[in-house]
Formats: C-alpha cells, sequence, structure tokens
C-alpha cells in the first residue's frame, strides 16, 4: 500500500468509526457507569474483533465465515444477551445503596469488570458478521486482495487501531468528562439509570437485526 492509499483508508475508517453504533454505546456506557480504563478496554475488545474481520477479508476467507453462519448467530445472540444483562444488574444496582468494600473486593471488582469490559466489546462486534461483507467490498478500492502481503495486513491493522481505537477512545473519554458532571451533581442512580438503558437498547438492537 502506499503513503497516500493508506492516509485515504485511514480518512474513510475515521468517518465510519464516528457513526454511532452498538459498539460506541458499549463503550460509553462503560466509560460512564465504571471509569476511562474500563471504557478503554471496552475500546480493546471492539479493535480485536474488527482485527478478526479484517484478517479474514483480506485473506479471502468470507466463504468460512458464510461457513460458520451458525457459529456467528450464536456470538450474535450471546453478546447481545449479556449487554442486555450487564444492563438489568446497573438497574438492580442503581437501586442498592452503597457499601464500603475492601481493598480485596475492590481488585477483585476491578478485575472481573475488565474482563466483562473486554467481553462486552468483543462480543459487541463479532455480533456483526455482516461487517466481513462490508471490508470485502471496502478494500479493494484500495488493494488488491489476491495479493495481500505481510506488511498490507500490519498497516491495516494499524490504520484500524488508530481509526476505530482512537474514535473509540475519544468516545470513552468524553463520555468519562461527562460522568465526573453528573456525578458531582449528586445524580449517580441517574446516571446508570441511563447507561443501563442504553445497554439494553443496544443488545435488542442487536439481537433483532437482521
Amino acid at each position: 500500500m502506499t503513503i497516500s492509499t493508506s492516509l485515504v483508508l485511514l480518512i474513510s475508517m475515521l468517518v465510519l468509526a464516528l457513526i454511532p453504533g452498538p459498539g460506541v454505546l458499549a463503550v460509553v456506557s462503560r466509560s460512564v457507569t465504571l471509569d476511562l480504563r474500563q471504557g478503554l478496554i471496552t475500546v480493546v475488545g471492539v479493535v480485536v474483533g474488527d482485527y478478526f474481520f479484517i484478517l479474514l477479508a483480506l485473506l479471502g476467507l468470507a466463504t468460512l465465515a458464510e461457513t460458520l453462519g451458525s457459529l456467528f448467530i450464536v456470538i450474535k445472540y450471546a453478546g447481545a444477551a449479556f449487554l442486555i444483562w450487564l444492563g438489568v444488574n446497573l438497574f438492580l444496582s442503581a437501586k442498592r445503596s452503597q457499601v464500603d468494600q475492601n481493598q480485596n473486593e475492590i481488585a477483585t471488582s476491578q478485575s472481573r469488570s475488565s474482563f466483562s469490559s473486554f467481553l462486552l466489546g468483543l462480543l459487541t462486534t463479532l455480533g456483526n458478521p455482516k461487517a466481513i461483507l462490508f471490508y470485502v467490498s471496502f478494500f479493494p478500492a484500495f488493494l488488491d486482495l489476491t495479493r495481500v502481503a505481510s506488511l498490507d495486513i500490519a498497516i491495516i491493522f494499524a490504520i484500524a487501531t488508530l481509526a476505530v481505537g482512537g474514535v473509540m477512545a475519544s468516545y470513552a473519554y468524553l463520555a468519562c468528562k461527562a460522568r465526573s458532571t453528573i456525578s458531582q451533581s449528586g445524580k449517580t442512580p441517574a446516571l446508570k439509570y441511563g447507561s443501563g438503558a442504553l445497554l439494553i437498547g443496544s443488545g435488542v438492537f442487536i439481537a433483532a437485526k437482521s
């Protein structure tokens, strides 16, 4: 890939990443209810999911994705159920009074949150297997898919990291800024209710999407 082609691809992916979708909702809700770190871990999950689809598209394995269609359907509904479950948990936690926790409990909670944040981002992306069809139709404008070199794959991964990861990280940062403002106003329960609604809505959207 030439420098000019890489730049055009970066701009194109930046524009596409800016369009709000389930991934953005997952990152925002995680950042708002927990913290920036958890939001960024969710971003990592989203990007890793994109890596998987990009690799399949670049290696001409779209037919493999079609063959594994049943598996992707399972992943889709598992991801939707996970989003809804997290949303319901937020609703329940908003009703419970906050209690003091010791350091071990906090560390355990953070560890579990990190795993669930990554899983949330990953399943949200993998829950949309049609993304590979988009990449298959999108990439030929930038390179010959029959002659993809390892360097090309590395460059596209880097571009995806900058575009998708950068945009998602920005959403996470802005969500955390909003979180601190809302927290100072003493409306933390409302924040959890709102984020829970976002997650549940996102889960329903993924499950209902054909």
